[in-house]
């Protein structure tokens, strides 16, 4: 199967899991509270389903349009707008009769299940696979460093030691750390073996929001070209795969940063490579956007990677630590979504889809879907009519005030909901359809 197949195949199963499992959460406390459950759908069957099977008082299916599923709950005002069974007096069996506290609990259900299943899968990884860190031995190089984190005191070559005074365990996940935590200081490792103690500016995830450094620390790369583009000026200079680039514009070279840190962007280049055992001077100019259409994405100078195992007890623990720290770095990144540059990059089924890898793995697929579940799991509880959030607070209201909103306004509030839902999906995917044809 082609990349894009492979992904589309992982898409499909992931969410079809979680929707289902998504369901049997409100499913199960439903019929727990003998509330009658009329259908159960993965996907939608509008106009029809592809398949379908009534076993007692529900109807099981599938539909044929794979934007979600749904349970329909006799007597709740859900996105099946059935007015004529609202229009009815309360039956004791419909969720409209069921106590305020039921009803809370048959509307969280989804959520706690998808929240549950993410902290499963990940404990399961890490009882299963174990973990693979990069320590500091790992990368004796140290990282490259962006010139916007240079002018905070950090320099090319530091390895990462401490944050906020306690001992760093991953390498790699300090970009991570400063975009989406609370990091006061770093301590660094130089390559004379000093080390320092840099303060962290306070707001330091929004500067690299703004300035768009999302990868501050990049392992160093050795200088040796891994992909030329055809469609870039460095191809018709005669670049090669797995040329080594030794000097830039007279400076002499040995790592991919020092590469970049040399090349005029703005005018010729001339860069020597070693080719076969020989040298070589190619000439280039970058196009209008600075680039010239050469790169080198896997030939850092790590030595490998540390794994860490684990037994039942602990991947239980560190499985719903790592679930809990997902949550709250999206929770927090979440706040990105408002702003001009953040709307720009939200993502429908396509970005989705690019999580999963184009070859199949199956830790890479369970890694991908417990992370899918912890998104669905905050999106879901969002306070929007026609989402589980929106139920739930109109249910928290009702508790507090004594006073449950009546049903023509239940109607209306499900109605620009479900529009608003819509309008979201479009625009997320008409983002896709637009990135897919820029290129980016």
């Amino acid at each position: 199967m082609t990349p894009f197949a492979v992904k589309a195949v992982q898409l499909l199963l992931s969410l079809s899991i979680l929707i289902v499992l998504h369901e049997l959460g409100h499913f199960i406390p439903a019929k727990i509270f003998k509330t009658r459950v009329e259908k159960f759908f993965l996907f939608f069957d509008v106009k029809f389903a592809l398949f379908k099977k009534k076993i007692g008082d529900t109807v099981y299916g599938i539909g044929w349009l794979p934007l979600g599923g749904y349970v329909k709950i006799s007597g709740m005002i859900d996105e099946s707008m059935d007015k004529e069974q609202m229009a009815q007096p309360p039956q004791p069996w419909e969720f409209r009769s069921k106590p305020a506290w039921q009803r809370l609990i048959i509307m969280l259900g989804g959520v706690t299940v998808n929240i549950i299943v993410g902290f499963v899968i990940y404990a399961s990884i890490l009882y299963f696979y174990g973990r693979d860190i990069t320590t500091v031995s790992d990368l004796p190089q140290g990282f490259a460093v962006a010139q916007e984190f240079k002018e905070l005191g950090f320099e090319d070559g530091d390895n990462i030691l401490k944050v906020n005074g306690k001992e760093f365990e991953d390498v790699r996940a300090i970009n991570k750390y400063l975009f989406l935590r609370d990091v006061n200081s770093v301590t660094v490792l130089r390559q004379n073996g000093a080390t320092e103690t840099i303060l962290v500016p306070e707001d330091i995830g929004e500067q690299m929001f703004k300035k768009g450094v999302m990868l501050p620390f990049q392992a160093i790369r050795s200088s040796v070209i891994d992909t030329v583009n055809t469609e870039y000026p460095a191809a018709a200079a005669g670049f090669k795969k797995d040329d080594k680039i030794v000097a830039v514009n007279g400076n002499n070279v040995a790592y991919w940063h020092e590469f970049q840190n040399s090349l005029d962007k703005k005018g010729e280049n001339s860069i020597v490579v070693s080719r076969n055992g020989s040298l070589d001077t190619l000439k280039v100019t970058p196009n209008d956007e600075g680039v010239i259409g050469i790169n080198n994405f896997g030939n850092d100078l790590s030595t490998g990677a540390t794994k860490l195992t684990y037994g039942l007890g602990a991947s239980i623990t560190e499985g719903a630590a790592y679930g809990y720290n997902i949550l709250k770095d999206y929770v927090k990144q979440f706040k990105y979504v408002f702003t001009a540059k953040g709307i720009t990059q939200v993502g429908g089924f396509g970005a989705i889809g690019n999580l999963f890898p184009g070859e199949w793995s199956w830790l890479a697929f369970w890694h991908t879907t417990a992370l899918i579940s912890i998104i669905l799991a905050f999106m879901n509880v969002l306070p929007i009519p026609a989402l589980d959030g929106g139920h739930v607070m109109f249910l928290l209201y009702e508790m507090v005030s004594g006073r449950k909103p009546n049903d023509k306004f239940m109607e209306y509030a499900q109605m620009v909901g479900f529009f608003l839902l819509i309008a979201l999906v479009l625009f997320a995917n008409g983002n896709d359809i637009y990135r897919a044809i820029v290129g980016k």
